[in-house]
């Protein structure tokens, strides 16, 4: 038979220290990939911070394809267009020399210009355009002028306006609210709320586009007492449109503006 004498026991095994070599050759390493990346003025420029970040942040490989983000839609109503002329100013003949649909027009293509550079895809929008029925967007801003008669001297300004049959009130409030206050802000033209009729209010696209597409309607100015700034400045005009517009969109901080008092 085999003894029975116990064997000592064995001890587990140490882990191995690394020896000077190795650890001198991974702190080379590390020197060596700090200041390759450093450049002559990056290293009197201090910025020892920036580098390390940049070395020890992921890259994104150069294959990698990213998915754009939707656009988002609006609509732009150049009003009068394909239908009328609406108001016209007539010269000393009788014949027109000025035609609200023609500065629309002007300035609704500039809107739809200055949206589409910032990424937004836009429509340009007859009157009675056949893509108004059923139409979806995140904004849909009618472009329209008052009348080219002299009424009197506080016949000056721009008005807004939201349907009264709106179902997000508060987002159409603040739709209104935007276009008055950028509006105001870029052109310098006052707010002419007295003269806001149901025209503005029920006007027909707002029936016609899908309920939840949040609208208004905009006079840029008297044909008569502003058609310096509608003729002559009509960048400064549309990009007051737009700014009220990017106002909704990016929802910036803004008073609501309360709906309207009719007149007759």
């Amino acid at each position: 038979m085999e003894s029975t004498k116990e064997r000592p026991p064995r001890h587990p095994r140490k882990p191995r220290t690394p020896n000077a070599f190795t650890s001198t050759l991974g702190i080379a390493i590390f020197l060596a990939t700090l200041f390759t990346a450093w450049t002559p003025n990056s290293f009197f420029a201090g910025n020892l911070q920036e580098q390390m970040l940049l070395i020890l942040t992921p890259q994104t490989a150069p294959n990698v394809v990213t998915t754009p983000q939707p656009q988002l839609r609006i609509g732009i109503v150049a009003g009068h267009t394909g239908n009328d002329s609406g108001a016209a100013c007539l010269d000393e003949n009788g014949e027109a020399d000025l035609t609200e649909v023609d500065v629309n027009l002007s300035i609704a293509s500039l809107v739809r210009e200055s949206l589409t550079a910032r990424g937004y895809q836009v429509d340009l929008l007859n009157e009675f355009d056949t893509r108004l029925n059923g139409y979806r967007a995140v904004a849909l801003v009618s472009i329209h002028n008052d009348s080219c008669e002299y009424i009197n001297d506080e016949a000056t300004g721009f008005k807004v306006a939201a349907s009264l049959e709106t179902r997000d009130v508060n987002r159409a409030q603040r739709l209104t609210a935007c276009m008055t206050d950028r509006y105001q802000q870029v052109t310098g033209l006052t707010f002419h709320s007295g003269s806001i009729t149901s025209d503005m209010t029920a006007y027909h696209a707002f029936s016609e586009i899908d309920p939840n597409t949040i609208t208004a309607i905009i006079e840029t100015g008297f044909l008569n007492l502003d058609r310096e700034i509608l003729t002559k400045q009509t960048e400064r005009v549309a990009e007051g449109v737009t700014q009220g517009i990017l106002c909704f969109i990016n929802n910036e901080s803004i008073l609501p503006t309360a709906l309207p008092t009719l007149t007759p």
